[in-house]
């Protein structure tokens, strides 16, 4: 309760003290209270401890809504910001270091994850603290000394030249064929390419705007052999849909990422192509464009990446064309 008493304090201070100021203060609070003995009443309850953790959590939750994160990301904060307050069953203003490190370390144990998995979480509960920081609910985040843990590095799969051709003649419609056309040329993420309607299709310049995460639009390309595909399949039609893929069977509805992933996988198996899935097209274009010499600030413009550093983790430089340039410069 001491503890809990001198964080109190040094929190209603934040607005006037500097951080210099706010160190000495705590300095000469633990020195002052060190032989005495603090007990809670409920009428000195503090305004700030009268909020619950699922009040901070909603206000939160708004604060993200605001800024312009989607739904899905919302969801996703809100789900492992919950479960972590409700295992601790402490308010967030009294959570400390100690109890974050325990707590990821009992959930990796627990539920057998992987670092990657438990990193996550990690960067979720950041996210969170250091808003609460800044809100000057809390004085320091508790996440500031929990770095960032180390994960393995895997090569990711990309398609080889050989195994997109195959899928490109194994299509068995024209919309699949168009389909897989259209994410191998753009390197665009599944979720933008259901949301694009014909509309969006800008056929003369071979481009389209896509609205990708957080709420940006940006342009894709595509190439001629795209464009042909495109039209046939567009021409092909006979429903009023505005939306570019839909469903083969009637009633035409939009089709769904769920859908996509699932024809890709059903041809993959069929060809016994290994891990065909959307999001591999865009791994590939992005391999691909940097080592034919594509600067990697366009390519991160091409994918709509926030951060180079997303951009470096797409790209898998082919290690053959690592010897050639060792050996054009270097040897």
């Amino acid at each position: 309760m001491k503890q809990q008493l001198i964080a109190d304090i040094t929190r209603e201070m934040l607005p006037v003290l500097n951080n210099y100021q706010l160190q000495q203060l705590q300095k000469v609070l633990n020195h002052c209270f060190y032989r005495v003995d603090v007990k809670e009443s409920e009428s000195q309850i503090s305004d700030a401890d009268k909020k619950s953790n699922e009040d901070y959590l909603d206000l939160f939750i708004t604060a993200k809504s605001i800024e312009g994160c989607s739904a899905k990301t919302l969801k996703y904060y809100k789900a492992t910001i919950r479960k972590m307050l409700s295992v601790l069953d402490i308010s967030v203003t009294h959570i400390t270091t100690e109890d974050l490190r325990q707590y990821l370390s009992d959930y990796q144990t627990i539920n057998n994850c992987s670092k990657s998995n438990i990193d996550n979480i990690r960067r979720i509960m950041s996210t969170f603290f250091s808003w609460l920081e800044d809100e000057s609910y809390i004085l320091k985040s508790p996440v500031r000394r929990i770095h960032k843990i180390k994960t393995p590095k895997t090569v990711k799969e990309t398609y080889s030249d050989e195994n997109l051709e195959i899928l490109r003649d194994n299509a068995s419609n024209i919309r699949d064929l168009a389909m897989i056309d259209l994410l191998a040329s753009t390197g665009m993420r599944v979720g933008e390419l259901v949301k694009l309607n014909i509309e969006d299709i800008d056929f003369d310049n071979r481009e389209c705007i896509v609205f990708g995460k957080g709420s940006k639009e940006r342009p894709v390309y595509f190439d001629a052999r795209t464009k042909i595909h495109l039209k046939n399949y567009l021409d092909s039609r006979n429903d009023a849909n505005p939306a570019l893929f839909v469903s083969l069977l009637n009633p035409h509805n939009r089709l769904a990422i769920s859908g996509v992933e699932i024809r890709l996988r059903e041809l993959g198996r069929k060809l016994g192509i290994k891990k065909v899935h959307p999001h591999k097209f865009r791994r590939t274009l992005a391999t691909r464009a940097i080592d034919k010499g594509m600067p990697v600030e366009q390519v991160q413009q091409l994918l709509g990446h926030t951060k180079i550093d997303t951009t470096m983790q797409y790209a898998m430089v082919n290690q053959n064309n690592v010897k050639i340039s060792h050996q054009k410069y270097i040897s």
